[in-house]
């Protein structure tokens, strides 16, 4: 297993425990950028990544994003696919109505995420790195 794999991998064992507070992983000037219709949009640095995310999950009861699988897809990205659950707080909607399987890509330089992507829509994410 590549170190960038296993960078991706620890983050995960955080983040399935629901532990979302730790950035330590993540580069200073780090690009976030969620893409696709729930959620749109891009971020530059921890605190504005922290912000946006911190929106998103506390959007959803119950907000669980397990991954199924973890593909190297060159050097750098790490490709993790993913199946969602939760519940809309508001509109009460369950997450796996309209976006169950989703993914996220990983861009790792020197041992720390510089760019992370989350796709609402993993065949946008399949489409978009052209796999």
């Amino acid at each position: 297993m590549s170190e960038n794999l296993e960078i991706v991998k620890a983050i995960y064992a955080e983040w399935e425990k629901g532990d979302w507070s730790s950035s330590d992983w993540a580069d200073p000037e780090i690009e976030f950028e969620m893409v696709g219709d729930l959620i749109e949009g891009s971020w530059t640095g921890i605190a504005e990544m922290a912000k946006a995310w911190g929106r998103m999950v506390n959007a959803w009861d119950g907000l669980t994003a397990d991954p199924e699988e973890f593909r190297e897809i060159d050097d750098g990205r790490i490709l993790v696919l993913l199946h969602n659950s939760g519940r809309g707080r508001e509109s009460g909607i369950e997450l796996e109505e309209i976006s169950a399987k989703s993914a996220n890509v990983f861009t790792i330089r020197e041992g720390r995420v510089t760019k992370l992507v989350l796709y609402w829509d993993r065949d946008r994410a399949i489409e978009d790195l052209d796999l």
